[in-house]
Formats: structure tokens, C-alpha cells, sequence
């Protein structure tokens, strides 16, 4: 994703704290990572309403009391779904 410059006013001292905490090398680490959990916050969110609205049905609930044994493979997922670095 093409990154721009911007201008933003932030308390310094929250920007600060959240650097100290997220051991971020920049104010604008911080602010990239806050927004990416926001995002994926806010879309669990908005997931979590819309699956209220339409419960699960009848064939989703059998899927799920699935045990694991009827489900465990030799497939190794870490190597086929690498996590992807960070920006």
C-alpha cells in the first residue's frame, strides 16, 4: 500500500506511551499499527453483529461439533500459510 505524508495534531505523551509499549522505532510505527488494529478490530466487530442477525444454521452446527481427531491431517498449514513479515 503506497504510504503518503501527513499531518496530524496527537498528544505526545499518548504517542509517546504507545511507542514504549509497542517498542515502535517511530511515532509513525505507532500510528501504523494502531490503525491496523483498529481496522481489524472494527471489522471483527461488524462480523460479530452481522453473524447475531443470522445464527448459524442447522449444517454449520454439525460442522462445528466436528472433534478435532476427525479433522487432524499430516498437513503442515505454518509451511503452506506463512505468517507475512510486518512492514
Amino acid at each position: 500500500m503506497a504510504r503518503e505524508k501527513v499531518t496530524i495534531t496527537l498528544s505526545r505523551d499518548k504517542a509517546e506511551m504507545a511507542r514504549s509499549l509497542t517498542d515502535a522505532r517511530s511515532t509513525s510505527e505507532v500510528i501504523d499499527l494502531a490503525l491496523d488494529r483498529l481496522i481489524r478490530t472494527e471489522r471483527l466487530r461488524r462480523d460479530l453483529a452481522a453473524y447475531r442477525q443470522a445464527p448459524p444454521s442447522a449444517a454449520e452446527m454439525a460442522l462445528a461439533d466436528i472433534s478435532d481427531s476427525e479433522l487432524n491431517d499430516d498437513t503442515d498449514w505454518e509451511a503452506l500459510y506463512p505468517m507475512a513479515p510486518r512492514e
